[in-house]
């Protein structure tokens, strides 16, 4: 195998052989760390800045590094920056400044590494996407928001183990999701500060040799605080595995929703249907309607959380500071973030345009599920509710064996079960409506505590 030497390399002054040219390859991560070109710019020009402050740089030096990277950065906004075999977005950057304006590109790395500019780079980058995957979620909550106040009518059986429970709202239903995703809104915001911490100005390890106001560079940079020890400042990436988890978590719920509405589109239930603009056919069955867009949510949640547990294992093993192991945080995190970006534009489309059959949900509803209100019945009547639910389970044991509903049974039937029942059993327990707003407690499904619920999203929105 023949060897090669690549004139794009920050480090090169040491070596006197070839790289192996399946070395370079390996080695190489601008295929794909290319996407934080803008925040590299972002934090060059800041470092530049700061140079400057502390007489590395004189007022026509850090004009001219500053206006190259801009230029550089517009090259990048309007297509035109053409790659050179280079090693890193890093490497690029510089490389093209330093094509623009000489030699002076070459003082912009003046007591930085690329251990920390990564870094500072990464949580840059994060950020943005951060404050973007945030309004996704925002607006995943409203539409969920929005249908349920406007469907709060519609009633079907709430399920446990998949058996039918309890009467519910479809409302109630939807609001139990947008809660779960409430909280992952929550958690993402209370991610931020963690993120939001200067690497820049850790030097390779050790420190910069310069005296760099880092304070000033957080400030320029817009972030919340600074890495206070220089070798926990470059080999830090807890905020990707965080990101990882909290993306896993979410995804989770995101996978739980798509469960519940791939059993309720599906022809034996037929609660929902989805629209054509997420739905696919079969290439051998022409009926087939497929929940696919469902099914991908469902399983990214997989892929998202097989990101995060891969890069923990990569994380694990390693010594203090920068390892080159850590090049492996880039791709995990970049695809955990498209997918999740996507999940939520995805889910939010499949939620505003699915049609609720509300006629099915409602023949969904069968009497047995009213077998609580009976035993809760009988407790209003004085029985203890251990006594009331035996006596309620052998009301719906004589159903069955009559092959008949529970309100078929006549009083008599009922009474021969307790003395206690009494000729308004029929009228007050078995309706549907009845039973739904009798849970009137805060967390029901009754119509009053939706409008909390609903009030308590919608202000948490708007915060």
């Amino acid at each position: 195998m023949t060897s090669t030497s690549s004139t794009h390399v920050l480090w090169g002054g040491r070596f006197t052989g070839g790289l192996d040219p399946l070395m370079h390859a390996f080695n190489q991560s601008f295929r794909y760390d290319q996407r934080m070109h803008a925040a590299d710019i972002r934090g060059s020009i800041a470092y530049a800045k700061a140079l400057a402050l502390i007489g590395i740089l004189n007022k026509e030096e850090e004009e001219k590094l500053v206006n190259g990277l801009r230029a550089v950065g517009r090259e990048w906004e309007t297509g035109t920056f053409k790659p050179a075999d280079d090693e890193d977005i890093h490497t690029a950057n510089e490389r093209r400044l330093s094509e623009l304006i000489g030699p002076l590109g070459g003082k912009l790395h003046t007591g930085r590494s690329r251990n920390d500019q990564v870094a500072t780079d990464m949580r840059l980058w994060l950020l943005d996407e951060a404050a973007s995957i945030e309004t996704s979620l925002k607006a995943l909550i409203r539409v969920m928001v929005e249908r349920a106040d406007n469907e709060q009518d519609i009633l079907l059986p709430g399920y446990t183990h998949l058996q039918r429970g309890q009467p519910i709202r479809w409302s109630h239903l939807l609001l139990s999701h947008a809660f779960s995703f409430r909280s992952d809104l929550e958690r993402l915001q209370q991610l931020i500060p963690r993120i939001s911490v200067l690497p820049l100005g850790c030097g390779a390890l050790g420190g910069n040799p310069f005296p760099v106001d880092r304070e000033f560079l957080a400030k320029e940079l817009g972030f919340k605080s600074l890495a206070e020890n220089s070798l926990w400042g470059v080999g830090d990436r807890d905020f990707v595995v965080e990101f990882m988890m909290w993306a896993s978590l979410s995804m989770t719920h995101m996978s739980r929703l798509a469960e519940d509405f791939i059993l309720y589109s599906s022809a034996e239930f037929g609660f929902i249907t989805l629209s054509d603009a997420y739905s696919t056919g079969s290439s051998m069955m022409p009926q087939k309607k497929n929940p696919d867009s469902l099914e991908l949510l469902r399983g990214k949640s997989g892929r998202i959380f097989g990101n995060m547990a891969g890069f923990l294992m990569t994380l694990k093993g390693l010594p203090s500071t920068y390892n080159k192991d850590l090049q492996e945080d880039k791709e995990p995190l970049f695809d955990t973030v498209d997918n999740i970006s996507a999940c939520l534009q995805i889910a939010e489309g499949v939620i505003a345009t699915l049609v609720v059959n509300a006629d099915k949900m409602r023949q969904a509803l069968t009497m047995d599920v009213l077998a609580t209100d009976l035993a809760n019945y009988l407790v209003e009547k004085g029985v203890p509710f251990r006594e009331t639910h035996h006596i309620s389970g052998r009301a719906v044991a004589l159903a069955e064996s009559r092959k008949c509903q529970i309100n078929e049974l006549t009083l008599s039937d009922l009474q021969t079960l307790c003395d206690k029942f009494t000729e308004d059993v029929h009228a007050t327990v078995f309706d549907f409506e009845a039973s739904v707003e009798r849970r009137n407690a805060i967390g029901g499904p009754s119509r009053d505590k939706l409008k909390r619920q609903i009030a308590v999203l919608r202000n948490y929105l708007a915060q």
